[in-house]
């Protein structure tokens, strides 16, 4: 297992050497310079002493644009090694600053979601698989497709109107209106002044309820059609029929033989939701104006702030293959019969 563990590392390491090189090529050689824009920004603002070329001469040797692609993709990378990603440009902050103020935030969010989406996914989709062709499969289907097929702003616009702006309407019934819910944003204006308290707290979990619906219903569709598919293969195996063929109880049969290996390809999905976890949910982020990493990445990249967005790149790109080697670890873990040499 270490020796596998210690080739996986390996394998990680150069594939992120030649993804982020990509990546910083990509910035690189973007059409407009975000350089340019920067510094007319520091030259416009009161006190600076600087010339424009002046000011555009330190940020491209301040971030290695003076070297060329490669040069400076490796400057980046010797400062990367020390955990320096200089400042971002559109948060006024050091780049790391930024990304401690606001990750808690989005893990709580998506690991919240994807609770709910383990919790309710695999049960339907055994059960679907279970009652193959009945109403309860057909309607998992539907349920399934429907939640697949709708695209994550249109769910949180819907959400938005039934949870924020209709019980906000004075025809609405005054005995439902305690599902309201807010609209936007991490605090309302009446508590926005308080750092602590069981208010404050109270404040914050009504604002990640609509997030944490529409990253739940977006999601569960693909893993309870992805658990019911393999539940269905898993039951026909021949195993499968030798264990009914012995007696054994239909719910020992279940939990104990199909739905284990029914994990077995779960695993990929599972381990793959790590860079979910930590990354962020950028377009639901932004659509709430929830302020975690995905709503700063968001903003970060159609503003052009080049060292949040490497940051932000690189770190997806970490923990992703952080995802797919946990997968392949776990499946181990549910399958004795892989031997991982």
């Amino acid at each position: 297992m270490s020796k596998f563990i210690i080739k996986r590392l390996l394998i990680s390491v150069v594939i992120f050497f030649f993804v982020m090189f990509i990546i910083y090529a990509l910035e690189y050689s973007l059409p407009s310079s975000y350089v340019d824009k920067m510094a007319r920004q520091l030259q416009s603002k009161p006190g600076n002493t600087k010339s424009f070329e002046e000011l555009k001469a330190d940020l491209d040797a301040k971030y290695g644009m003076d070297k060329g692609i490669i040069g400076g993709y490796f400057a980046w990378l010797g400062h990367m090694v020390r955990l320096d990603f200089g400042d971002s440009w559109q948060w006024t902050d050091t780049v790391l600053n930024v990304f401690k103020s606001c990750i808690w935030y989005s893990f709580f969010l998506s690991l919240i979601a994807f609770i709910f989406e383990l919790i309710i996914a695999i049960p339907l989709g055994v059960v679907a698989a279970r009652k193959q062709y009945s109403f309860t499969d057909y309607f998992v289907t539907v349920v399934a497709m429907v939640c697949i097929s709708m695209p994550t702003f249109f769910i949180a616009v819907l959400l938005k109107y039934l949870f924020a702006i209709l019980p906000s309407q004075s025809s609405f019934p005054e005995w439902l209106r305690w599902i309201k819910l807010p609209l936007s944003g991490m605090g309302s204006a009446r508590t926005s002044h308080m750092t602590s308290g069981w208010a404050s707290f109270l404040d914050l979990a009504k604002h990640y309820v609509l997030p944490i619906l529409t990253l739940t219903i977006i999601s569960i569709g693909g893993l309870m059609r992805y658990t019911r598919t393999n539940m269905l293969e898993v039951l026909n195996a021949d195993y499968i029929r030798t264990a009914r063929a012995k007696g054994l109880p239909e719910k020992k049969v279940i939990n104990r033989h199909a739905f284990r290996n029914t994990l077995i390809p779960l695993v990929t999905i599972l381990g793959s939701s790590l860079p979910g976890l930590f990354g962020g949910a950028l377009i639901t982020e932004t659509l709430f104006s929830f302020r975690g990493i995905g709503y700063r990445s968001y903003h970060s990249l159609t503003n052009g702030d080049i060292p949040f967005t490497m940051f932000y790149l690189a770190f997806s790109a970490i923990l992703t293959l952080l995802g797919n080697m946990i997968a392949d670890i776990l499946y181990a873990v549910v399958d004795p019969r892989v031997r991982i040499s």
